[in-house]
Parts: structure tokens; C-alpha cells; sequence
């Protein structure tokens, strides 16, 4: 497969150029960066002192508060904390052309990165791959003592730590791994201190270090100290018999070690997606909630009523447009809509106003909008996104399971776990779907998610029950991680598959979660009051 690459100039007053970064708040409380094109157009707003910048113009739906530095998703309400911060000026790219004027000079980085690329270069000899050693220390007075290693904490298995040059160890701990450590100095003797001899000492080529030595060198020092607050480097399978991670760690211990940087070779965190083997005797009902299984089947549309007919309900008439876009179809409200499709049986001109939130469309266009979209006698204006009836979607038919395990989320030791179950098997589309008539497929289902068995929890299952019931926890179409396209996904009311980690972001703790999700259901008209009108 050949696909185009593209390299970009990024101008100086530019917030690349700058060492700007905008970054956003994830639901594991750690800051992820903008991409490129979206944190230049954050920045150009905030250098203009504009109170908030609306992204929809570059494909988000997002608006970004300057004032409160939040990021709020014009769909679902969300908000999230946004933050600015100063980094490394981004590399400039000049055009090389004749006569050009000669590239400005660019001071040196001094990013760990850069410094450990540097101090590799620097160190290797050309033609040679042997890393070069560095000045012998001055040998301290006769009187002086060697200097002796405090004594820390044992490293725990699975860790290994490599600080500052590769030095030998003191004497009894390199006697005592004299025999399955590669030896780093050659001329230094056995009764000197580190870093002290009476010639140059020499290191190892890197081609002469097979696996099991590269895995020796990254867990040498890990017996003797143990570094506090340095980098940690998680390397999968560090002490397996695979040949590749071993060696990564290795070689990341030595280059690392090179530029005197300290790191941490760590086995990285363990996936909990599932909670420990549960017996039938140990699942339990939820009190309050009767049954413990709802399924769905494809819900009709009303029928009777035209689309004109539904409108009426939410609509007051206009006579006098003001002087505005029409955000349905970019053209005044005082000149005919500008909609190109299907005419509905509405004269193009008339203009309406939906009585809750005010705000003024045509009603040719508004009258299309309906008809491409559920048809279920609801409406959900297109700016604000407020509701008038019952939304309901397209969830293919399936089954909701949920009941309670004893055991406790991170962050919930206080209380039991509701264990949701959806099963969704694959099918044919409906009338309702993208593709009439073709095969869906449904991937990674049963899904299990959890909540905490808390008062909050079981409000949350409740409204998710509401949102079952209105076909508005999945739909049909691409999916986000894989790209596949007709099949089940997720419809905008986030779930929590990790039971006992938080690696993905789909897991606990998460102190934020319960209000987040909350705040998913309202944004599709699911609220407390939802609860009363499902029993009436």
C-alpha cells in the first residue's frame, strides 16, 4: 500500500512556533494534547481575546470557554478542563532554494530526548559502534575513603533500575554479579572506587551484547539502588523468553545511561477487564428494580401523523424573520430555504420558531430534517440540541442483563457492583438504519460494564434502563477503532468495560463519571422525569 506524505512549515508567530500546546483533560485525569491544526486555532483565538472559540468551522463539535478554560461539547453538553502550557520551540523547516537567505540558527534542545541523541553521537566514534568512555574522575586523597551506597529498598521483581553512567557497581555488589554481569571496566581494579583507575576505561560495543547479557545489564543495578521519582520505562515480557523486549530494555538502559539520564524499567500496568469467577448463588437482584433481564425488539414509528402535523406541536409561526441565517441551510430567514432535496409539501418561505428554546428556522427546512431522520414524532432543534417529545433511536434488537456481584470497583470499596450485560446478535438493517436491507455485524458482545451499587449507581441504571428501552445505547455504523463499517457501536453514553484498571480510560476510579454519564443521558432527553413517564 503507498499513501502520500506531506512535511509542514509551521510559521513562527504560530503557536508551534511558539512552543504553545493546548491540551485537554481525559477521563483518567491526564492532559492530552491537541492535534496540530486544532491548538493553532485555539491560539489564534486566545491571542485575539476572544472570549471562546467554536471548532465546528474545522470538523468538532466543540466550543472552548476561555474564561473558565473549559472545553464543552455542543452535543452533549460535556465539559472538560482545558489547559495551555509552554513548550520546546517546534523544529523550523526552511526552504533550501538559490540565492535563499541562510537559515536563521536554532539554539541547541535541551529536552531529555534530544540530549540523549546528542550525547549518543557525540560519544560514538565514526565507523565504530563502541560507545567512548568518559574523563576518569581525579582520584581522591590518599586518606579519603571510597564513598559507600546508601542502602534503599529492594527492587521489586520485574524491576530494573539504571542511573547516571554505566558505572561498576561497589565492591560487594560486583562481586557478587561478577559472574552474570558483562564487565563494563576493564582497567579499573578490583580495590579502586568507581570511576577511578589508572587508565581509560572502555565499554562494550553494542554488537557484542547478545540477549541474555542485555537483559543482565537491566536488572544489574536494581539490588543495590533503587532510584526514587526517576522515568519509568514499562517493557512488556521484561524478564520472558522473548528475544525482542529484553534487549529493547537493555539497549534503553545503556542509551539512556549514556546521556546520564536515570530510568526505570518497570513491567507495565496489568489490564483487569473482568471481576473474579462469580457463582450463581453469589448473584443478587437490585432492590427497587424488578427483573434482572429486559430485552428489545424493533420499536414502529407512530403512525397518522404527517411530518407537518408533528411540527405543529413545537412550532410557532414567524411573519416578520429577523435578519439571520437559517443554521439548517445557511440562507436568511428572509429569503426562501435553501434545502435542494425532496421538497416537502411546506411553502419554502415560511418561517417558525420552536416554542422552548426560540430559536428560528424554516420550516421547509425543518420539515426535511424530520423526514431524514427516526421519524418518532420527536424533534431535537439543531443548535441547541433540546428535545421536544420522546427521542428515541435505532438500536438494533438485543438483551440487557444486570444484577449485582460481590465485589468492589477501585474507588468504590464501600459498596457491591452492578454488572450490566448487553448481547446484540448480528442481523439485517431496517428501514431506520444506514443500509436498508444489508447485514450488520456485531462485534465483542456479550459487553460487561459496571457501576458502583451506590445511590447514584443505581439512579444511573435506571436511566440506562429508560435509554434501552428508547433504542439509545447503540446504533449502526463505522466503528471508531476498527473502521469497520455496519456495525454496532456505541451511541454516545460512555460504559465502563474495565472492572479492576483504569488503563484505557473505560475504567475506575473515576470520581468524574457518574455526573458524566448523567449528563450523556439529559443531552438525549433522559432525566428523572423520564422515569415517571416510562410508568405512566
Amino acid at each position: 500500500t503507498i499513501r502520500p506524505v506531506r512535511r509542514s512549515y509551521y510559521d513562527p508567530s504560530s503557536a508551534p512556533g511558539k512552543g504553545v500546546v493546548w491540551e485537554w483533560e481525559n477521563d483518567s485525569g491526564t492532559w492530552t494534547p491537541y492535534d496540530m491544526d486544532v491548538g493553532i486555532t485555539i491560539q489564534r483565538a486566545y491571542e485575539k481575546q476572544h472570549p471562546w472559540v467554536d471548532l465546528s468551522a474545522i470538523g468538532f463539535c466543540y466550543v472552548i470557554d476561555f474564561a473558565t478554560m473549559g472545553q464543552i461539547n455542543r452535543q452533549t453538553q460535556r465539559k472538560r478542563r482545558v489547559r495551555r502550557r509552554l513548550d520546546m520551540v517546534y523544529p523550523l523547516s526552511w526552504p533550501a532554494s538559490p540565492g535563499a537567505a541562510a537559515a536563521p540558527p536554532v539554539p541547541a534542545c535541551t529536552c531529555p530526548q534530544c540530549l540523549l541523541v546528542m550525547s549518543v553521537k557525540a560519544a560514538a566514534g565514526p565507523g565504530t559502534a563502541t560507545l567512548q568512555p568518559r574523563k576518569a574522575a581525579p582520584a581522591p586523597p590518599a586518606t579519603s575513603k571510597p564513598p559507600q551506597p546508601t542502602a534503599g529498598p529492594k527492587a521489586p521483581d520485574g524491576v530494573a533500575v539504571v542511573r547516571g553512567s554505566l558505572k561498576p557497581l561497589a565492591a560487594q555488589g560486583g562481586r557478587r554479579q561478577a559472574a552474570s554481569t558483562p564487565a563494563l571496566s576493564s582497567a579499573s581494579t578490583s580495590g579502586s572506587p568507581p570511576g577511578v583507575g589508572s587508565g581509560k576505561a572502555s565499554r562494550p560495543a553494542l554488537g557484542t551484547l547478545n540477549r541474555s547479557h542485555l537483559q543482565r545489564l537491566a536488572i544489574a543495578q536494581s539490588r543495590v539502588l533503587i532510584a526514587s521519582g526517576v522515568p519509568t520505562v514499562p517493557v512488556k515480557n521484561l524478564t520472558g523468553s522473548s528475544p525482542v523486549n529484553p534487549a529493547l530494555a537493555g539497549i534503553t538502559g545503556i542509551l539512556m545511561s549514556a546521556a546520564g539520564l536515570p530510568v526505570c524499567l518497570t513491567r507495565p500496568p496489568k489490564l483487569v477487564l473482568h471481576p473474579p469467577p462469580v457463582s450463581k448463588s453469589e448473584i443478587q437482584s437490585i432492590p427497587g428494580i424488578s427483573h434482572s433481564c429486559r430485552k428489545t425488539t424493533k420499536k414502529q414509528a407512530k403512525k397518522g401523523k404527517t411530518p407537518e402535523e408533528v411540527l405543529k406541536k413545537y412550532l410557532q409561526k414567524v411573519r416578520h424573520p429577523p435578519d439571520e441565517d437559517c443554521t439548517i441551510c445557511m440562507e436568511r430567514l428572509s429569503a426562501p430555504s435553501g434545502y435542494k432535496g425532496p421538497q416537502p409539501a411546506v411553502k419554502p418561505d415560511l418561517v417558525g420558531k420552536l416554542v422552548k428554546c426560540s430559536h428560528v428556522f424554516h420550516l421547509h427546512c425543518l420539515v426535511a430534517m424530520y423526514n431524514n431522520g427516526n421519524k418518532d414524532g420527536s424533534l431535537q432543534c439543531p443548535t441547541c440540541k433540546t428535545i421536544y417529545g420522546v427521542k428515541t433511536g435505532t438500536q438494533p434488537p438485543g438483551k440487557m442483563e444486570y444484577h449485582i456481584i460481590p465485589h468492589a470497583l477501585p474507588g468504590h470499596a464501600d459498596c457491591k457492583t452492578i454488572r450490566i450485560i448487553y448481547n446484540i446478535p448480528p442481523g439485517v438493517q431496517g428501514p431506520e438504519h444506514p443500509n436498508p436491507g444489508k447485514s450488520f455485524t456485531a462485534r465483542g458482545f456479550p459487553r460487561h460494564c459496571y457501576l458502583p451499587d451506590s445511590e447514584k449507581g443505581r439512579k444511573v441504571l435506571k436511566l440506562l434502563l429508560v435509554a434501552w428501552d428508547r433504542r439509545l445505547i447503540f446504533a449502526i455504523g463505522t466503528s471508531s477503532t476498527t473502521g469497520e463499517s455496519d456495525t454496532v457501536i456505541w451511541n454516545e453514553i460512555h460504559h465502563k468495560t474495565e472492572f479492576g484498571s483504569n488503563l484505557t480510560g473505560h475504567g475506575y476510579p473515576d470520581i468524574n463519571y457518574l455526573d458524566n454519564v448523567l449528563a450523556e443521558l439529559a443531552a438525549q432527553g433522559i432525566t428523572e422525569e423520564s422515569l415517571a413517564q416510562e410508568k405512566d
